[in-house]
């Protein structure tokens, strides 16, 4: 309790290209993609041999043998065995909060140094049988004879067998992401155009950084691929604009398309961090410093915007860090979809919703969006599911280093209604 808090150094980040499910990675794991990154991370780092404080990974969609990927993950790479890791979990923003979790422990003392990350695929989906069918499997087993054995198995009926696919909607109001976005950009009036607009111009950032080199030395080589799968350099705002909704079919007044919108994603990203004594006794130039973070949660099931949380975690934010939204150099806002973006920028703007919902006397106001997701956005990148967070970490980190100087804000929506933010500086 006596200790003083130490700063968290940025080292670095790798990941894979992220490409559209049911693609490249086809009859790929999340173990093989989250321990490919790793081992890329360790040897330009130069980690081999190394015991490390802590690894924190995770994935949301997971088989069940996957319990204990990011240890599994650890024993496939050249790190010390001594390194230990654990898996977290929440749903879009979870490798933000892995890295805010190794960053905590960096900063307590606990440990010198940690790698977070994240791997997502919809391309090794668990598909499972009924509840009722598994329950009749565990009786089978136990079954001490032959009649209660035959018993069990007579008991099976078809709608046992059916098989059961992960889906990634909304228990509580059996809504997807999409379905609750478009009533959030009804709400809001956020236009068709405006969203395609904020397409377009992602595609054009991810574009450049490319043609700059930008990801060269972060996006590994894997399965053949060294650039991300989802990302269009042709794409035009005329193209867009002829795409059809994509969740909101019928109304007539569907905004939401598989251009505006991340399609399912595959791909695993990995950020090292560490003490400064540490980053200087290995001879690693730091990038920037993991300053502070902040999550929420909103009432999504009695009419708040699902992905509306990070209004309120960036409120609460700035608060305690005596900060405005405007004293930022560099903003990466998740682009779950371009609309969600814009509603956010929006409430930030609104008087009656930063007093209602944020308790503000004042609008928090707008943001310059040239300093938006400068180097591209999720919905030019893509979104596998787990791993935007350190994407997004490791990728701001890199700006501020070849900038010099400044401070970037992190934001990330979630389903179940929760938002993840966070501060970075150089």
């Amino acid at each position: 309790m006596s200790k003083t808090m130490r700063k968290v150094a940025i080292l670095g980040g790798k990941r894979t290209p992220f490409v559209k499910s049911m693609g490249a990675y086809q009859k790929t794991t999340n173990q093989q993609m989250f321990t490919e990154v790793l081992n890329n991370l360790v040897t330009d780092y130069k980690l081999e041999g190394k015991k490390l404080g802590d690894v924190a990974g995770g994935a949301l969609i997971t088989n069940s043998a996957d319990w204990n990927l990011t240890r599994e993950s650890i024993l496939g790479t050249k790190l010390h065995p001594h390194t230990p890791g654990y898996n977290v979990q929440r749903a879009c923003s979870t490798s933000l909060d892995t890295s805010l979790q190794i960053a905590l422990k960096i900063a307590a003392g606990q440990i010198d140094v940690g790698i977070a990350g994240g791997s997502d695929t919809n391309s090794d989906v668990p598909v499972t049988f009924s509840r009722s069918f598994a329950w009749k499997m565990i009786e089978l087993r136990n079954a001490k004879n032959f009649m209660q054995k035959l018993k069990v198995i007579l008991s099976i009926r078809p709608k046992d067998l059916k098989p059961h696919f992960p889906n990634a909607g909304e228990k509580r109001t059996g809504k997807s992401m999409g379905d609750h976005c478009e009533m959030m950009v009804k709400e809001w009036k956020i236009p068709r155009e405006a969203q395609d607009e904020l397409t377009f111009i992602s595609h054009q950032n991810a574009a450049k950084a490319y043609k700059e080199g930008f990801y060269e030395d972060m996006v590994i080589n894997f399965k053949g691929l060294k650039r991300d799968g989802i990302l269009r350099e042709d794409t035009t705002k005329e193209k867009l604009a002829k795409l059809k909704p994509a969740f909101d079919k019928t109304s007539g007044q569907g905004t939401l398309t598989a251009g505006n919108s991340t399609p399912l994603t595959d791909g695993a990203s990995a950020v090292l961090m560490a003490s400064e004594e540490w980053a200087k006794a290995n001879n690693l130039p730091v990038l920037a410093y993991f300053v502070d973070a902040q999550v929420a949660a909103l009432d999504f099931v009695h009419g708040e915007g699902l992905l509306m949380a990070p209004t309120i975690a960036v409120s609460e934010l700035l608060k305690r860090n005596n900060l405005t939204l405007q004293d930022f150099d560099f903003y990466e806002i998740h682009e779950a979809f371009a609309g969600q973006v814009l509603c956010t920028l929006k409430a930030w703007e609104d008087p009656d919703y930063c007093k209602k919902v944020l308790g503000r006397d004042k609008p928090l106001g707008s943001i310059d969006r040239s300093k938006m997701n400068v180097k591209g956005g999720s919905v030019a990148l893509g979104h596998p599911f787990a791993a935007t967070g350190a994407r997004i970490v490791a990728s701001l980190a890199k700006i501020l280093n070849q900038n010099g100087k400044g401070r970037g804000l992190i934001s990330v929506c979630t389903a179940g209604g929760m938002g993840v933010v966070a501060i970075v500086e150089k």
